[in-house]
């Protein structure tokens, strides 16, 4: 009966943090998603070229999970064992470091521009929007790395809320900012795919400015030195000890997506369209999972802090069972309606026919993937973080790319192959996982002793 109690106590504390993170990455989705679909009002090429350009862009942001993921874990089992100063001093790093980090990779994205885009062998008429919006966005990317590692820090001491307030801001912002800078309104100039790129910009940077506030005046009020003298590098050797495995996996995962747009790339325009536009719509039905497994890695990381191995075990298990069962109900509306939201973001025929195709195969795509996003989530948390790397890095190259090309390019079968690749991929990931999970062994590799 106790233990009944204590499980209800523990998935209240779930639903407290995973309603405000399921908005915030919701609005967060919608700020890319916003920027597709007012620029195919623009032009089906501006979309094209955007798209490959954020695959860029988001690979360069997992950099940053590297700082990201570790200061999240820290910082949940640190706070579920009551030591505060490891905490600040963990955040007080975090910051540094991807300070740092941020503005080498912006200054990379913004001067690399033409040339990482030629590398991916964008044709000339796409070429010409996405230099200047990759120039733009990528100029502006440590307003990023700031943002990302104080909701991390917010998130992990349940104060979830403020990230999301935070991103109901930046979408708000974002969404007139194109508006006026993409179509020329209010006595603004038209500007395309440029004019999206500086809108998304400003609204980063306003976003980093608000979370220091909030940081300072709702979590840490100060950092005093007396932490950080001399110079906890144990902290900082903790962080790369779970963040480098961990951005790893997920660096593996978006770099094999770059080379798989390449691929796609070879298909033509219209293949990279849909894909385009595939991505940005599936994306709403993994949100669920997402916000599930976030949550749910920091109530496990409180959890594990605590030693309490059990309950974070069994919630391990509900949290799985929830994300499948909603990205499977999810997936199955989207196929059903694939006709009329393709249809609303073109009057391309054969980018209609083919995006309803692809979204019928990815109904069991989004099953293996509910269990990943869950399973990896929770396995960093408890401190496991070198297993999920190590299946990622295999799985994702030898499956989910091996087979595209053989699929998509060699037999023909274009981006519906491709997708049928990633299906094998998702789920025999999801396996793998499923059964590191009942074996129990990442319960004794937690940071507090």
């Amino acid at each position: 009966m106790e233990q009944a109690i204590q499980q209800t106590g523990i998935r209240k504390g779930l639903t407290k943090l995973v309603i405000p993170i399921f908005i915030e990455t919701l609005l967060i989705m919608m700020l890319g998603a916003v920027d597709t679909v007012m620029l195919s009002q623009y032009s089906d090429e501006s979309v094209a070229a955007v798209g490959v350009v954020n695959q860029i862009v988001m690979f360069a942001f997992l950099i940053f999970e590297v700082i990201n993921i570790g200061t999240s874990v820290l910082c949940s089992q640190y706070l579920g064992a009551g030591m505060r100063n490891k905490m600040v001093q963990v955040v007080g790093v975090s910051l540094l470091l991807n300070l740092v980090v941020g503005l080498v990779v912006s200054a990379i994205l913004h001067y690399g521009a033409a040339t990482l885009l030629g590398w991916m062998g964008l044709r000339p008429e796409l070429l010409k929007y996405g230099i200047g919006y990759m120039e733009i966005v990528g100029a502006f990317a440590f307003f990023q790395a700031i943002s990302l590692t104080i909701s991390a820090s917010l998130r992990s001491a349940n104060k979830a809320i403020y990230p999301m307030l935070v991103t109901v801001l930046v979408n708000v912002m974002n969404i007139i900012g194109n508006y006026s800078l993409i179509f020329g309104k209010f006595g603004l100039p038209a500007m395309g795919a440029e004019g999206a790129a500086i809108s998304t910009s400003i609204a980063r940077g306003v976003s980093m400015i608000v979370l220091f506030v909030i940081l300072f005046r709702k979590h840490i009020p100060s950092f005093p030195t007396a932490l950080f003298r001399p110079f906890p590098w144990i902290e900082l050797k903790n962080l790369l000890k779970v963040g480098v495995p961990s951005a790893g996996e997920n660096m593996s995962y978006s770099f094999s997506q770059v080379v798989i747009t390449y691929l796609i790339n070879i298909l033509g325009n219209d293949s990279l369209t849909t894909r385009t536009y595939t991505v940005n719509t599936t994306m709403f039905v993994y949100l669920f999972a997402i916000a599930m497994a976030q949550g749910g890695a920091i109530s496990i990381g409180h959890l594990v802090g605590q030693k309490r191995i059990r309950a974070a075990y069994l919630l391990g298990k509900y949290v799985m069972r929830l994300s499948i069962l909603v990205s499977l109900g999810l997936s199955c509306i989207w196929a059903i309606f694939g006709h009329t939201i393709f249809s609303m973001l073109t009057d391309n025929e054969n980018i209609i026919r083919l995006g309803v195709t692809i979204l019928i195969v990815d109904v069991i795509v989004e099953i293996g993937r509910a269990v990943n996003i869950y399973a990896t989530n929770a396995l960093r948390s408890a401190g496991d973080v070198n297993f999920p790397f190590y299946v990622g890095l295999i799985v994702q190259w030898t499956v989910s790319v091996g087979l595209s090309y053989l699929f998509g390019i060699h037999l023909g079968w274009g981006l519906v192959g491709m997708w049928c690749a990633f299906l094998l991929d998702e789920n025999i990931r999801a396996f793998i996982f499923v059964k590191r999970w009942n074996s129990l062994k990442w319960a004794k590799k937690g940071f507090v002793k």
